[in-house]
């Protein structure tokens, strides 16, 4: 039996013999049911109508997306031996390239947005899949490659580093790059289009803001961490320089314009 795929937010669901009745991700108010309703894939077919985009998003950071683009429209990060977030397209093309950098040693996730095909990754490449324990409810395929792990960081290899921020889910994390200075975020800190500031949402597609407090916090907590650029969740989205003073003067700028005080 196959293991659907949402088509909107690419989630992977047990397999069955039906398409689920439902999409808890879609459902819920940070995400969305398309008015036509929710309809489902499956990799199988995935494979048939899509083809693999692999190519570097700075030098030695790997992207790994498709082509036409997929659900949310994100792709994955090949950073040392760790996948940074997930994209659903996996066929022997994309397992080929990542085995030619060595494979993988672990899967990371900034929040279940990107979820995916995480587990047929896992299994493809025999290595474990870190996600926050606080967002264990949004994991639908359940698989004993999912280490749910507590606190607020998490070394997954040397000066490669999982910091819990939450923000647009409490479980959501970031990737810390030490020895390349590189923040990879997703969108739990997104790198907007002009690249020289970013931003923090409770839900992006349906534009609902986060707490005053909860984005001083996210900033506070990256304060103690050193890096210089910021790749985000969708090609292209990058702060090359100064990223540490972006996310600083970003926190202060969406701060003040919930207080009423951005000079517009």
């Amino acid at each position: 039996m196959p293991h659907y795929l949402c088509r909107t937010c690419s989630t992977q669901y047990p397999e069955s013999g039906e398409p689920p009745a439902r999409c808890p991700i879609c459902e819920d108010q940070r995400q969305y049911v398309p008015e036509s309703g929710q309809q489902w894939t499956t990799l199988d077919e995935l494979c048939v109508t899509h083809s693999a985009v692999i190519r570097d998003e700075l030098d030695g950071l790997l992207g790994i997306g498709c082509e036409p683009d997929f659900a949310i429209g994100q792709r994955a990060l090949l950073a040392g031996r760790i996948l940074w977030d997930c994209q659903a397209l996996l066929n022997d093309e994309i397992a080929d390239a990542v085995r030619d950098r060595g494979g993988l040693a672990a899967i990371a996730i900034s929040h279940c947005h990107y979820y995916s095909t995480m587990v047929e990754w896992a299994h493809e490449f025999d290595c474990p899949i870190y996600v926050h324990a606080d967002d264990r409810e949004w994991v639908m395929r359940p698989d004993p490659s999912i280490v749910y792990w507590e606190g607020e960081e998490r070394e997954l290899a040397p000066g490669l580093t999982l910091l819990r921020l939450g923000g647009h889910f409490a479980g959501g994390q970031v990737l810390h790059w030490a020895e390349r200075r590189l923040l990879l975020t997703g969108d739990i800190v997104m790198v907007i289009p002009d690249r020289t500031h970013v931003s923090f949402m409770y839900s992006y597609p349906n534009l609902i803001p986060l707490p005053a407090e909860t984005v001083l916090g996210i900033a506070g907590k990256l304060e103690p961490w050193d890096f210089e650029q910021i790749v985000g969740a969708w090609w292209g989205r990058v702060v090359r320089r100064d990223a540490k003073a972006a996310v600083r003067r970003s926190a202060e700028r969406y701060v003040a314009a919930l207080e009423g005080r951005l000079n517009l």
